[in-house]
This record gives structure tokens, sequence and C-alpha cells, in this order.
């Protein structure tokens, strides 16, 4: 009997250490907020709760902002912490999976490359001894704005070696700069810096907001090929696209879709970011209407993507959520897709480039849009919570109604 009792204090014991480590890991990861649509909210673990469950009781009062306090339970008995709740409307968008040209211009010039010139002293680079850096946006000379690439080449070549002042953003600072060109061996001043002022490709549509005549694409933002960095935007359209082909993907060698432009302008872009492409339609389009899932409600599992391989008939096609990332802190990557479709799989080898974008669906919501490909497994790729797409156009429409007052 001694060891019986025995036996059990240390079953008890165990369990009651596995217990509270578990509340500590929960207390310590678990969000401190939550979103709750009709009275329902996702923890995203079957052994937590909210106390009150789908009519989350009120511990402390609701504000104007419908924000309720709430306490989370672990296992139903064992008290975590008190979280808030905040009560939203769902939210219903147009559902796209349609390809889209993007013709995007930078705000200013983008540095790409620097170079060393030949000199009497030697290899110099004035953008270097300048303090210019690849990535950095050159938005104005001498005051006048860079509206392109000639305009900045314009200054260089008639500056007669004077010293010339740059107003310069990197990283989201600005920055005063002085460069001085240096002649070359024709007698035209130079910098030794190579600039880019426009991107061009095709990607896809996530969702509309016809309501708000507002769209959204890519699920990452427009980077320039040579830094990798999001291109700074003055202005752009997206037009409609047509497929016309496309190159396989395989291990080690990511397929890429291939699309002509239309001349029919689908809207003016308007923000490029980590979350994706954005910008207003040029008039209200018919798409099929979907809810927008909140973070919480996405799980591993069977699930959808959208997308068109030919033509511009974009079709569903089978594939699993194979692991979330909730509390992420990059944008882009919230989630992996893996292709299970046998027939896109036949046709495409997985995801190919140009996909990003394509909405994840999963019990007959949006989820999400595919963001990248894995170079060595193209069946899966990461993808973005559609919820953080959604944020990103509520702030253009909100921007919008600011100006629009």
């Amino acid at each position: 009997m001694k060891r019986f009792f025995r036996s059990l204090s240390v079953v008890l014991s165990v369990l009651g250490i596995l217990i509270f480590s578990f509340i500590a890991y929960a207390d310590s990861t678990v969000s401190d907020s939550f979103e709750s649509v009709n009275g329902e909210t996702e923890i995203g673990c079957t052994f937590l709760s909210l106390e009150g469950n789908s009519a989350v009781k009120a511990l402390g009062f609701t504000n104007s902002d419908g924000e309720y306090i709430a306490r989370l339970m672990a296992f139903d008995l064992f008290p975590i912490k008190e979280v808030s709740v905040n009560s939203v409307k769902r939210r219903y968008v147009g559902v796209g999976g349609d390809v889209f040209g993007i013709k995007l211009y930078t705000k200013g010039v983008m540095a790409v490359k620097i170079d060393s010139l030949d000199v009497t002293t030697g290899e110099q680079s004035p953008a270097q001894l300048a303090g210019i850096k690849c990535g950095d946006c050159i938005t104005h000379v001498d005051g006048s704005v860079i509206i392109n690439a000639d305009d900045f080449v314009s200054f260089i070549r008639n500056s007669g070696g004077k010293e010339l002042s740059l107003t310069v953003e990197r990283d989201g600072d600005t920055l005063n700069l002085k460069l001085t060109p240096n002649p070359s061996e024709s007698g035209s001043y130079r910098a030794g810096l190579w600039v880019r002022d426009s991107s061009a490709g095709i990607g896809t549509v996530t969702f509309y907001d016809t309501e708000n005549k507002i769209f959204a694409g890519l699920g990452h933002g427009v980077c320039d090929v040579d830094t990798g960095k999001i291109m700074p935007l003055s202005g752009g359209e997206a037009v409609r696209a047509t497929v016309n082909g496309f190159y396989k993907s395989t291990p080690g060698d990511p397929g890429e879709l291939c699309g002509i432009f239309s001349e029919s302008v689908l809207g003016s872009l308007r923000v490029n970011s980590v979350t994706g492409i954005f910008g207003e339609l040029k008039e209200k389009i018919s798409a099929k209407q979907m809810p927008v899932a909140l973070e919480t409600e996405v799980h591993e599992g069977e699930a959808q993507i959208v997308v068109t391989i030919d033509g511009n008939d974009a079709q569903y096609y089978d594939a699993q959520i194979t692991k979330i990332y909730p509390a992420s802190g990059n944008e882009e990557r919230n989630l992996i897709v893996k292709i299970t479709d046998k027939e896109l799989l036949a046709k495409t080898g997985g995801i190919l480039q140009g996909m990003s974008g394509s909405p994840i669906i999963q019990n007959s919501m949006l989820v999400g849009a595919v963001t990248h490909v894995f170079v060595n497994d193209p069946t899966q790729g990461y993808g973005i919570f559609a919820q953080r797409m959604l944020e990103t156009a509520d702030e253009i429409i909100g921007a919008t109604n600011k100006e629009a007052a």
C-alpha cells in the first residue's frame, strides 16, 4: 500500500509539473488579445478556452469599441491570465486567383549597384565616397525632385564636377548626402552608380474589396532584383493579363508563369509593402464573395488554392496547410502550404513564380495567400494570413477617406 501511495505521489507530482509548465508556456506565448466574430472566439489550441466559451463572459466591461476582458483557461479548469477580446464584424471580399500585370514606378531612383571609376589618382567611386548604399532611394538633387533615371543622369552629366546635394531615403530615414561626380575619359561626368526607376512583372490577385474598390495581390512586396529590397512606390498600374504558358517547377529550379499584358487597366497602384501590392480599382468588378478568416481560425489541415495556369480562367486545386506560425514576426511567412492536387502537380510540379498572391481557401473562407515557393521542394511554399492583407487594405481605405474629408 505504501508503494502504491508513493507511486501515486510521483505520478501526481509529474502531472502537476506538466500542468504548471503548460500554463507557464501558454502565459508567455499565447496572445494577450483575441478577436471575436458573432460571440465565437478561436484560441488555436484544443486545451485552451475563454471562460464563458461561445458567450465570452465579460469580467470587466465593454468599451466603445466592443472590447471585452475575459479569462483564458487551461483544460477549462486552470486560469492562466486575463485577455482582451475585441468584437469584430465578419468581413467579405471577392476572391481573386486571376493573373495581373504590374507596372511599378519608384519614388525617385533606387541605387542598385556601385562602381569604381578610373581617374588620374586611381580608382574612385564618387557614390561610395558620398555614403550612398545599394537600396538607397534618391528623391532630390539640389532640391529638385527626381522623377526617373534620366533626371538623375542629367544632373550628374551636367554637374561640371561641382558638388551635388542629394536627399536620400534609407530604411525609413531621410539623409542629406554630398556627391561630387568625376569626369570620365569621354569628358562627361559620372557618379559610379547604377540606378533603377521602375519594375514590371506578373502576379496573382488575392482579393477584391468590391465595396471600397480596392484590390490586393502577391502577398509580399515587389522587390528590386539586385538589392532584394522593397521598391518605394510613387505610382503605377495594374493591368489585366493572360497566361500563355509556364515553365514547370522541379526541385532546385522553381518554374514560372508566362503572361501577356493587355491594354485593359485593372487599377492604379497605391501601396507596395511586405503584405503585398495594393491598388484602387478603376471600376467595380464582379467576384465571388467569401468571408475572410481571422488568424485564429486558420488551422492545419485540408485547404485549396485558387490559381490560373491557362488563359485567364482561375481554378481551385487541393492543398494542405501543414504548419502555422501565429506569432511570427515575418509578415510573409505565417503558414506553410503544400500542393496535394495530382492534376496540378502533374502539370506544374507545384508552385510557380507568378502564383504569389494565389488565394488559400479553408472551410469556405479566405484564409491566406501563397507568397513564396520552396526552391528545393516546389510542392510547398509559404503563405500570409488574409487578415493581415486586409488590414493593409483598410489602411488605404482610411487614408482615402481622410483625403476626401
